[in-house]
């Protein structure tokens, strides 16, 4: 059938693009990014998802909810978290030029913890900032930072002062989302949960099904487009 005969043209693409090669031929680049083979490479079997394609990834996801009826979305750079702790606001302010965080549904933060990636999702809509973690840590610090940031932000952006009693901030329990069984996944599961959160799905994944998202991301990252 075509569709099989598709499935097996798309299995061979995504075979190519983990196989060996040239580690720094550029197998795909958009939003001012660019993946290489070795890049596309962390998403094989048990490795770890690195920087460009948790950001490219998460760019994707930006793009594809411009479609009418989503809810429009802001990704930070995975690079934001670290700079916004270790050098303050003034590091990060200009970070946001040209976007006004205020007029999106949700902004997204990817959260880079040394060997582990967690995410932050603010719903500017219902003034939530939740932590997700697959790993099931605890992620109340990092709300409140990003708390901070949003205030700080509000401030200097638009002169106006958020008022904490009328947000919520929630670092998911580990009963609450599903958690990885592994020391490799959390790259996936962050990107997972986005792509539920931003369109207001419930989560239901698990870890069974992660070798065929890693498949699946390597397909759609090459394409710029999410199946």
């Amino acid at each position: 059938s075509p569709l099989n005969c598709s499935f097996q043209a798309m299995e061979r693409e995504i075979s190519a693009a983990l196989d060996k090669g040239d580690p720094d031929e550029v197998l795909s680049s958009a939003f001012k990014l660019k993946v290489t083979r070795e890049d596309i490479s962390t998403l094989n079997k048990l490795c770890w998802l690195n920087d460009e394609v948790i950001h490219f990834y998460l760019s994707l996801l930006v793009e594809r909810n411009k479609m009418k009826g989503y809810p429009s979305v802001h990704a930070l750079s995975t690079f934001f978290y670290p700079k916004l702790i270790t050098e303050g606001y003034p590091a990060v302010r200009r970070w946001t030029r040209g976007t006004d965080l205020f007029k999106h549904h949700f902004i997204l933060v990817p959260i880079h913890l040394r060997v582990h990636w967690a995410l932050v999702a603010i719903d500017m809509r219902k003034k939530t900032i939740k932590y997700y973690d697959s790993l099931g840590g605890n992620g109340d610090e990092i709300c409140k930072t990003l708390w901070q940031y949003l205030q700080e932000e509000s401030r200097e952006k638009r002169n106006v002062e958020l008022v904490i009693s009328e947000w919520t901030l929630h670092s998911m329990k580990p009963q609450e989302i599903p958690q990885q069984s592994n020391s490799s996944d959390c790259g996936v599961f962050i990107c997972r949960y986005a792509d539920c959160i931003i369109r207001d799905l419930p989560i239901t994944f698990t870890q069974k099904h992660m070798p065929y998202f890693r498949r699946k991301m390597v397909w759609e990252i090459i394409h710029q487009k999410l199946l």
